[in-house]
């Protein structure tokens, strides 16, 4: 089939290359407009179309894909059918139509679980035992289209999103390739999803990534490890942020107030609603990412003083 391929990070660019890997055809892919990056601020172009430009595909960067010139162009390529790994923008129903046999989406969970923006990192805070990818079609409603086929994968006790996110775009892309194939040959039908089991992923903002040390050691370290890499977990301490990679749960250490630091030679623990947990490496604000052991070396907390109490600067 000729396809467009629509798409724009990182975790988009497995499925690309699987796809123009594949016996299927690329002729053109749908990215993001070049975006500010590092220091200097300067546009660049996202993954994907750093991919498709060396590849030398006709990469499309509309501002809207509803844009008239997008739309005009979109027809004149006349895709068989239309791939979507994370995006980040709305199909309109007037691009939706073009190809035909539709536009794919490849989504991070079983649906109906997790439709939204931040399936991953959900399934993840929720605790989650197994999440998977969904290849579906794709139509105006939140990720509600037809499933075409999935895979699973388990969550490991200590996989953060990035972790689980890079294995589910490696067998993601893989569904995706057999998807397109199943389309091509009329050997797959897409089935719709299931009314029961529908739950809500948006996106995970900085607030909701704040540490609350009252919450048990569990759903701290489920809510530090679903925020990294993204938006990345953090807490406060003298009135600045500071920023957690993920940490070490720890039993038996009860009697520590929750947010108290205690710093010893094998660590640095923090009381929970529940107990003790052991930092990982923390990144105070305005310094460099290092071990929480050297965190606590130089600002030396006092007897009692706490992690997240008091309101960090904006």
């Amino acid at each position: 089939m000729r396809v467009l391929f629509a798409g724009t990070p990182d975790v988009a660019v497995p499925s690309l290359r699987a796809v123009m890997d594949s016996r299927h055809d690329v002729v053109a892919v749908l990215t993001r407009p070049d975006a500010p990056a590092g220091r200097g601020r300067k546009l660049t172009p996202s993954p994907v179309a750093t991919v498709a430009e060396e590849a030398g595909v006709e990469v499309l960067k509309p501002a809207k894909p509803r844009d008239p010139e997008f739309l005009e162009r979109l027809a004149a390529i006349g895709p068989d059918c239309a791939p979507v790994v994370a995006y980040g923008g709305l199909i309109p129903q007037a691009a939706l139509d073009v190809p035909t046999h539709g536009w794919v989406n490849l989504h991070f969970s079983l649906l109906p679980a997790w439709r939204g923006a931040a399936p991953v990192q959900h399934a993840v805070l929720a605790g989650d035992d197994v999440t998977g990818a969904c290849t579906f079609q794709l139509e105006e409603g939140l990720d509600t289209g037809p499933v075409y086929g999935l895979v699973t994968e388990d969550i490991r006790p200590t996989d953060t999103s990035g972790d689980l996110l890079a294995r589910l775009a490696k067998s993601g892309a893989t569904l995706l390739t057999r998807t397109l194939d199943g389309i091509e040959d009329g050997s797959l039908r897409a089935e719709p999803q299931p009314d029961d089991g529908v739950s809500l992923a948006p996106k995970l903002t900085a607030e909701d990534a704040q540490v609350d040390w009252t919450a048990p050691a569990m759903r701290v370290d489920r809510l530090v490890r679903a925020c990294t890499p993204a938006p990345g977990a953090w807490t406060t301490f003298r009135g600045e942020r500071l920023k957690l990679q993920p940490i070490q749960l720890e039993r038996g250490r009860d009697g520590i107030a929750a947010g108290e630091i205690i710093v010893e030679k094998t660590g640095v623990r923090v009381g929970t609603g529940s107990h003790a947990v052991v930092l990982g490496d923390v990144k105070p604000q305005g310094k460099r990412e290092m071990p929480a052991t050297d965190w606590a070396r130089g600002v030396r907390p006092e007897p009692g003083e706490r992690l997240g109490h008091e309101t960090a600067d904006a």
